[in-house]
């Protein structure tokens, strides 16, 4: 009796604790860390679609150490804002604040989970203190091959110091993790051996981690070429015997291919990151319906981007991904987009127009829209022929056709200073030579 209880006991899984104010990774598909397409819209984007938790973007442990945590009044988001060190050489940027990292403590409540670039335990607990409060984990990037990463001894660097990661992770466990009740865990790549990779995870999982994320790929390798998978049952041994939770990252397309591969491989979670950078719907199983159609995806992009008052260099960046076809009409003019407003015009997204201008306003944007110089453009061109004509009839002692109110139709983010004060009449104008008019070719500005 006594031999069989034993043997029950030891068969059982072994897990650590989670925090009160963490999150367990075992049975989640998750949006993975990246620069770019981790920001606040991307990650509100997957969450709408099924993902069942995020990682924001790694952001560097300096960058957040004596930022400022506000709150903005007209969304809810949290902002951590600093003064860009490089500010006082640019005369359009001097004195403004910058925001590092934005959250949205209503809709990723429970879901997010702060990656932190670092290769200090000192700098990444202050740094960690700064979001703590906000957020529900705590990772370390230890897998960017990327030079602005690996330049300061971070990301795939730390692999190569192994017992320096170890002290960072240990003390965010105990200064962090500990105190505020989130879990910390860390990201890594693959070595050049098994028997390499083994000794690190070994180690890693002994520092009090929850969990760990193996990217199927060794630090030269880039997303083009295929995740090796083969020491991936090696690496999830190593971690459920220490009770760690294992999520793998590499080739993951969609949330069906996930639960197979975590299935075959025993891993406890999956990371999806290219599939999810060109449409998040691949985060809905087929059941659930699938991929959903581009436009679906682009409209609440927009929406989110609009609502969070979103940068909008990053706005455009993901734009340019998410909207297919090189080839096609609405590409091309997505691509042409300098504003907010541009993007509703363009797209027919009329409903996100008003709020689409208001941004626009807020973040400088409107003396940059193409489609707003167009209208100005144009309406300065009919004033100046109708003004012409008009003098022409006054000379031959015709009379002159009255002005009346303004008539605008079309779309656009029109503005009252810019309605030129004669474009159309409700009383018989007189005939206009409409080759006259010279309609300006559309303005082609650098995002």
């Amino acid at each position: 009796m006594f031999k069989i209880l034993r043997t029950a006991m030891t068969s059982s899984p072994k897990r650590v604790p989670i925090p009160a104010n963490g999150v367990d990774y075992r049975g989640k598909v998750v949006l993975a860390p990246m620069v770019r397409s981790g920001e606040l819209p991307s990650r509100l984007l997957a969450l709408k679609y099924g993902a069942d938790l995020v990682w924001g973007p790694e952001t560097i442990d300096r960058s957040m150490v004596g930022a400022c945590r506000r709150v903005n009044p007209r969304n809810g988001t949290i902002e951590f804002t600093r003064v860009p060190s490089n500010s006082s050489s640019r005369k359009d940027t001097q004195g403004k604040e910058s925001v590092i990292y934005r959250i949205d403590p209503a809709r990723e409540k429970g879901k997010l989970v702060y990656q932190m670039g670092t290769a200090s335990p000192d700098l990444a607990v202050q740094a960690a203190k700064m979001v703590a409060g906000d957020v529900s984990g705590i990772d370390v990037n230890s897998g960017c091959p990327k030079p602005f990463s690996t330049s300061g001894g971070m990301g795939a660097a730390l692999l190569r110091t192994p017992d320096l990661l170890v002290s960072i992770l240990e003390a965010l466990v105990k200064e962090i993790g500990e105190p505020y009740q989130i879990g910390i865990s860390v990201k890594i790549r693959l070595l050049e051996t098994p028997e390499l990779t083994e000794a690190l995870v070994s180690r890693l999982v002994k520092t009090g981690i929850t969990g760990l994320t193996i990217h199927c790929r060794t630090t030269p390798m880039r997303p083009r070429e295929r995740a090796i998978r083969e020491q991936l049952h090696m690496i999830v041994s190593t971690c459920h015997n220490a009770g760690i939770a294992c999520v793998m990252n590499g080739d993951v397309t969609s949330r069906d291919q996930a639960l197979a591969l975590m299935a075959e491989y025993g891993a406890d979670g999956a990371m999806i990151a290219t599939a999810a950078e060109s449409n998040s719907s691949c985060f809905r199983s087929e059941a659930e319906g699938g991929l959903a159609p581009w436009r679906d995806v682009v409209y609440a992009y927009m929406k989110f981007c609009i609502e969070s008052e979103n940068r909008f260099g990053n706005t455009k960046f993901l734009m340019n991904i998410l909207v297919p076809g090189k080839n096609n009409s609405e590409f091309k003019d997505a691509k042409n987009a300098k504003s907010y407003a541009d993007f509703c015009h363009f797209l027919r997204f009329e409903d996100l127009m008003p709020d689409a201008i208001k941004v626009d306003e807020l973040l400088n944007l409107t003396h940059r829209s193409v489609t707003r110089a167009d209208n100005d453009a144009r309406s300065k061109a009919i004033e100046k022929a109708m003004a012409t004509n008009n003098t022409a009839r006054a000379a031959s002692g015709a009379p002159r056709s009255k002005p009346t109110s303004p008539n605008f139709s079309g779309f656009g983010p029109i503005r009252a200073h810019s309605i030129s004060k004669l474009t159309r009449s409700e009383e018989k104008p007189a005939k206009v030579d409409v080759s006259t008019i010279a309609t300006p070719p559309n303005q082609e500005l650098a995002a």
